[in-house]
């Protein structure tokens, strides 16, 4: 975990023998964040999900949990400072409390391969959680109901991203292994729109936060694009300069045309796609894959 601009420099923790593959700041604490980690790359052994915090001397860890197959995926309540979900190699999602030092309050086992993604719901008046799988499948659950409310069907590969839109509630975009983004309402069945965004497995979207027809997904192919709901002919942008897939992409929630992804590269690498020269900075603070990255909502640079 690092920082870009302001925010007091970079900070380091270790987790020997784990592999994190999703960190997210907490929407209520500045300078607190979830990783959700897996042991051995995630291809055996456990999980462990942390939440750590940065003050003054650097970041500390205050709580971990650990669960019986690698975390994948993590994301914060938006109703509950302390509650977090989790989504694991062995299909299902895991309700934490993080004031509490036990298992899990709930464990949700109906994905029936690994559950890759989880997220929860961004607008006003609703709290709902959108989780994707390798099995082809995204799942809607209520957290205060004890099975999924509705299952999506239609990707033709695995999923590895579900994102809720900030802007349009019960809208949430999926980005698979079928070289597709798709958008998808709650509301409806079927699928609302599939964007053959890539020649390549896609690995990750987002949704920017200022625009709500504008997405970007990042791929195998090393390349970020973005896309326009309203004419998916061609992307509005791609951004190169990756040299290994690109695992997790996010924009600014601070600029509307500012973001930043990671990759198999061992990058980090900062945008403005509004500029001629769009690639900003590129950060090489690991030594290894880089799978998870987040921007914070509190402090403007923190990363």
């Amino acid at each position: 975990m690092g920082t870009a601009g302001g925010g007091g420099g970079a900070g380091a923790l270790r987790l020997p023998g784990l592999h994190g593959y999703a960190v997210e700041f907490s929407p209520y604490w500045p300078g607190r964040v979830a990783c959700a980690a897996a042991q051995y790359y995630g291809i055996a052994g456990c999980g462990t999900l942390v939440v750590l915090e940065q003050n003054e001397t650097g970041i500390v860890l205050l709580r971990s949990f650990d669960w019986n197959d690698g975390l994948f995926d993590v994301t914060w309540s938006e109703n509950n400072e302390h509650v977090l979900i989790t989504s694991s190699g062995d299909g299902s999602l895991q309700i934490w409390d993080a004031a509490k030092a036990k298992g899990p309050l709930q464990v949700y086992k109906e994905h029936t391969q690994e559950a890759y993604s989880v997220d929860w719901s961004q607008t006003r008046g609703e709290q709902l959680v959108v989780s994707g799988s390798w099995d082809q499948t995204a799942k809607l659950w209520d957290p205060a109901v004890g099975k999924s409310l509705c299952t999506f069907k239609g990707h033709e590969g695995v999923i590895y991203s579900t994102i809720w839109s900030p802007h349009i509630p019960g809208c949430f975009a999926s980005a698979s292994g079928d070289q597709t983004l798709r958008i998808w309402d709650v509301k409806a069945p079927g699928v609302k729109l599939v964007i053959p965004a890539h020649q390549a497995e896609i690995l990750s979207c987002d949704w920017c936060k200022y625009d709500e027809n504008l997405l970007v997904t990042g791929a195998v192919d090393c390349s970020l694009k973005g896309w326009d709901l309203r004419n998916i002919r061609q992307p509005v942008f791609v951004l190169l300069g990756h040299t290994y897939a690109i695992r997790r992409v996010k924009f600014s929630p601070f600029h509307a045309t500012l973001l930043a992804s990671c990759s198999y590269d061992f990058t980090v690498r900062f945008w403005d796609f509004s500029k001629p020269n769009p690639l900003l900075e590129t950060v090489e603070h690991h030594t290894e894959f880089t799978c998870g990255l987040d921007l914070s909502l509190h402090n403007r640079g923190q990363v």
